[in-house]
């Protein structure tokens, strides 16, 4: 079974940017559809962006063409590269391979505020 470390997080400025990335280990990397979801405070936890392993992405609508997935195989790490950043996008941000009903890893906050 594949599992997540994510970093990157942070404070930043409405309009700002953040690379989040998350590193695999446990299991071969590239054979996994990997996805980042976030959590807000009092709300569900939501699929933000995935990537399949021959590199298809899809994007909530929220996010689209501010967010950007990406993979790089040989490190086993997925990113998720955030533009135009604002304040409904702060939450904690989790990486896991989709559908994957185990265990949530420790995630990255994101604070976007002015």
């Amino acid at each position: 079974q594949v599992q997540f470390v994510e970093s990157g997080g942070g404070l930043v400025q409405p309009g700002g940017s953040l690379k989040l990335s998350c590193t695999a280990s446990g299991s071969t990397f590239s054979n996994y559809a990997v996805g980042w979801y976030r959590q807000a405070p009092g709300k569900q936890r939501e699929l933000v962006a995935g990537i399949r392993s021959g590199g298809f992405t899809n994007y909530a609508d929220s996010v689209k063409g501010r967010f950007t997935i990406s993979r790089d195989n040989a490190k086993a790490t997925a990113y998720l590269q955030m533009n135009s950043l604002k304040a409904e996008d702060t939450a904690i941000y989790y990486c896991k391979a989709l559908g994957d009903s185990g265990p949530w890893g420790q995630g990255t906050q994101v604070t976007v505020s002015s």
